[in-house]
Formats: structure tokens, sequence, C-alpha cells
């Protein structure tokens, strides 16, 4: 058993780390609230792209309209773009998005290539040996479109001039401060029936959908709008990943506190018998000295 002095040390110890997570859940829990706030703000935009490229995709002839809404006859290469987080302490946050981008896929037919969004990411990746082609790190902590829209880009550029057939994209749903879902979505070609959070959050009108009219021309709005709608994915998927990431710290944060009281509580009473053990020898050894000098 160890001595009063190591259980002492030990205590102070984990009183040491508990006040560190602590820290640590007080300050995730002050960013988890402004990167919700940052979300929301992007949906009214989202939603309201969403509704101009659906209704002029959805025009007869879509895959002559523009390269990014045509589907490929055979796909060769995959491109997954993967957003995970810089830092750790976030639970089994970041090994959840590798898992779940592994299981999803390694049993892809065509050659995986990787966007590594995030450094836990792309160190997870690179160890599990996949085809890392770009990397995109140390975001800052409330980043702007014009902070991650070069990411949008390159998955854009691979897929217009055929290095891949097809893009996904790989990100955490912020659902609630206790649930963050891994969620898979397809970025090119444009699947506008496809799952994503901006149809949950469309305004479905009662009446006859509005008709719009374009200028200069179709053609040019498409060539805008399509690419900067695919950054736009790609914004609002780092903005619900990081909500999700410093959901998921502060929760795991407020575990390992609670674990510690535990331990402390659990150390505290191994502490107090081992001092009790050893005044019981004390008092001992002192009475059989007693006897001893009275004989």
């Amino acid at each position: 058993m160890a001595s009063a002095r190591e259980m002492r040390l030990r205590i102070k110890s984990v009183k040491n780390i508990s006040q560190v997570t602590r820290a640590l859940e007080t300050v995730s829990a002050s960013k988890v609230r402004k990167a919700i706030n940052a979300v929301t703000a992007t949906r009214a935009y989202a939603t309201k792209a969403w509704q101009v490229l659906k209704h002029v995709a959805e025009q007869p002839g879509r895959d002559s309209l523009h390269p990014l809404l045509a589907e490929r006859k055979a796909v060769n290469n995959t491109l997954v773009v993967v957003v995970t987080g810089d830092r750790g302490l976030a639970g089994a946050y970041n090994s959840n998005v590798i898992r779940f981008t592994a299981s999803r896929f390694d049993p892809n037919p065509a050659p995986v290539k990787y966007i590594a969004v995030g450094r836990k990411g792309r160190d997870l990746l690179i160890r599990r040996r996949k085809n890392v082609i770009a990397e995109f790190s140390n975001l800052p902590a409330a980043p702007t479109f014009a902070d991650v829209s070069s990411i949008g880009r390159l998955a854009v550029d691979e897929f217009m001039k055929g290095a891949v057939d097809e893009v996904y994209l790989v990100y955490t749903d912020f659902i609630s401060m206790s649930r963050q879902v891994t969620t898979v979505k397809k970025l090119l070609p444009l699947e506008l029936g496809g799952e994503g959070r901006v149809e949950e959050y469309e305004q479905k009108p009662a009446g006859p959908s509005a008709a719009y009219e374009y200028e200069p021309d179709m053609r040019v709005i498409l060539d805008e709008i399509i690419p900067r709608f695919t950054a736009l994915q790609v914004y609002q998927a780092i903005l619900e990943s990081q909500a999700s990431e410093h959901a998921a710290r502060m929760i795991a944060m407020r575990n390992a506190t609670d674990n510690a009281k535990e331990l402390v509580g659990a150390l505290q009473l191994a502490y107090n018998k081992v001092r009790q053990q050893a005044i019981t020898n004390d008092i001992l050894d002192i009475v059989g000295g007693a006897e001893a000098l009275a004989q």
C-alpha cells in the first residue's frame, strides 16, 4: 500500500488536473455559444442560395446547364473533404469522424483522395496511410467565408479539371449540446434532392413557387452561384463542426472534472485509512514499549 506522503501527492495532483479540466470546460462553454451564433447567422443566406440554385438547376437539360451539375458516366476517382479539429481533449470527436470516414469510403470501388480540414484529422488519415492531397489547419476561432473559401475552390478545381469525378463532404452536424452527428454530404456533382441541413431550414411556401427573372443570363448566374454555393456548404460544415467540437470538449471536460472529484474522494478515503493505520501502529508501538519497560 502507498505511504501517506504518496497518497497526499496523488490527491494534490488529481486536484490540479480537475482545476485544469474545469477551466477548459468554462472556455469551451463560452466558445460553443459563439459557434452556435455563427452557425445560426449563416442559415438565412444558405437557405436563400439553395432556393435560387434549386430553381435554376431544376430547369430542363440540367446536365447541359453547368459542368458541376453533370453526372459523370464513370467514377474513376473520389475526393472527400474531412472536417475535424486542430486540438484534442474533445472525447471521441475526432476519432469518430475518421472512423465514420473509413467505414464509408474504405469499401469505395474507386480510389479516394482526401482534403483534411483540421490537424487531428490530417494526422489520423496519414496514420491510416490515406492519400491526403491537401490539408487546412489552424483556422481562426471565428472563421469568415474568405478564410475557408479556398477549400471549396480546391474541390471545384479538382472536379472541373477531371482529377476526380465526385466530391463528398464529411463533417459533424451540430444538433444540440448533447448530440452531434457525423454526416456525409455529396458536394459534386450537386445533388439537389440529397440530404443536408439547408433543406431542413428551407421554408416551404404555401402557394405556388415564385418565378425568377435572370439578368444577364442563366448560365452566367450558374457560373457564379454554383461554385460559391459549394464553398458555402464547406463553410457551413466547418461552423457546424466547430460548434460540435466545442460542445464535445465541454462535455468531455465536465466528465473529466466529475471523475477527478470522485477519484479525489476515493483517494482521500484511502489516505485516511493509511493515516489511521499508521496512528494505530504508533499507538501499538508505544503500548508495547511501555509494557516492556514495566517488566
